[in-house]
């Protein structure tokens, strides 16, 4: 389980770091009730890059941190795929890329 968390905090750090290289990375936080949203990924209320930022990284991240509520399976990566079309002057390859090695990971652990 050591080597899946440190695969995954480095997943979840290159994330990060390419949403802010590409410029999906916002500086101010949603409304906090658009983070209160019950609709899975918050699809009413944020983009799924907002959805990325604010809700997905901080609980993966504190799911590492107290090793509680890890996920046992994962398919971000085919939501993704369909949300970034909308994002089409942003080239969003390697991110896509690093949300499948994330997705991979994860899934392989679960096996």
């Amino acid at each position: 389980m050591d080597k899946l968390m440190h695969q995954t905090a480095d997943h979840l750090l290159a994330i990060e770091q390419e949403m802010r290289r590409i410029g999906l990375w916002e500086t101010t936080p949603p409304a906090k009730e658009a983070l209160e949203s019950l609709v899975p990924f918050c699809y009413d209320t944020l983009k799924f890059e907002q959805w990325l930022q604010w809700v997905f990284l901080p609980k993966m991240k504190l799911a590492l941190e107290k090793q509680i509520d890890f996920p046992t399976s994962s398919n971000i990566a085919t939501l993704a795929e369909m949300c970034f079309l909308e994002l089409q002057t942003i080239d969003t390859t390697r991110l896509l890329d690093l949300l499948k090695q994330f997705d991979e990971t994860i899934n392989a652990a679960s096996r």
